[in-house]
């Protein structure tokens, strides 16, 4: 294993343990609205603390982009970490047990490695690029899905943009009418991974953060998977959207969502 890797391995298993403890006493949970349907606890503030630690006892002049925390910026750095230290906080408050870590190194603005950690089901799902994508120690593919109808399709509501709850909703239609299935369970760190593992065969979602994708569009794309926008280009990062599916699946993804 990469020594990054290892390194961001550790840091997520650290703030697993963090969240597992705060799930045995959700009572005792402080929870905060940043915004409209979007809620922090201590938790995640304990979890990012503990991943940042982490990473700067190892490397303390790389740069970090964490979800609550914001940019630590290190000068020019070449390497940047992209941290959400609990994706599915919603999930997590109401004891719904579908959320994770998610961590990215990225160096000179690509993705080289990725850790997503279910601490629930003590599932971790890793990524270099170049070196595959693995669940625990075993190496996953994406599914060999080869037909929309026959996909099972995870996405995501675009819960803090209303706005484009229309345009979402007509997305919705096209691919509930043209797939298998749609499955929505609020960690969209987690399903990528589940993408990547073949446990589902596409992906889309709108009103995303580089955090809730970076790991995770890796490890797709090192499971022989395929990511882009919903137009099916790259940046999808930046735009904050993005399509993921098998590679016969994904064109009929995107053209659906047209």
């Amino acid at each position: 294993m990469h020594p990054l890797l290892n390194t961001a391995v550790k840091a997520a298993r650290r703030a697993g343990s963090i969240i597992n403890r705060a799930a045995l006493d959700r009572g005792a949970l402080k929870v905060q609205a940043k915004g409209a349907n979007d809620y922090v606890t201590q938790v995640d503030h304990a979890a990012e603390a503990a991943i940042i630690d982490a990473v700067h006892t190892a490397y303390p002049d790389h740069a970090i982009l964490g979800e609550e925390t914001g940019a630590l910026e290190r000068g020019k750095a070449e390497y940047r970490w992209i941290i959400d230290p609990l994706d599915g906080t919603t999930n997590f408050i109401h004891g719904f047990p579908q959320y994770c870590v998610s961590i990215a190194v990225q160096h000179r603005g690509r993705t080289a490695h990725g850790v997503v950690y279910d601490p629930g089901r003590n599932e971790l799902f890793t990524a270099s690029r170049g070196a595959g994508a693995f669940l625990d120690d075993r190496r996953v593919r994406v599914s060999k899905c080869a037909q929309m109808k026959e996909a099972l399709v995870g996405t995501g509501f675009p819960f803090k943009e209303v706005v484009r709850l229309s345009l979402y909703m007509r997305q919705l239609r096209a691919i509930m009418t043209s797939c298998s299935g749609v499955r929505r369970a609020g960690a969209a760190a987690l399903d990528l991974a589940y993408v990547a593992c073949g446990r589902m065969d596409a992906f889309w979602e709108m009103g995303l953060s580089s955090w809730d994708m970076a790991a995770g569009a890796l490890m797709i794309q090192e499971a022989g998977g395929l990511v882009g926008d919903l137009a099916g280009e790259d940046g999808y990062l930046d735009k904050g959207e993005i399509a993921a599916a098998t590679p016969k699946v994904f064109p009929q993804l995107l053209e659906a969502l047209r």
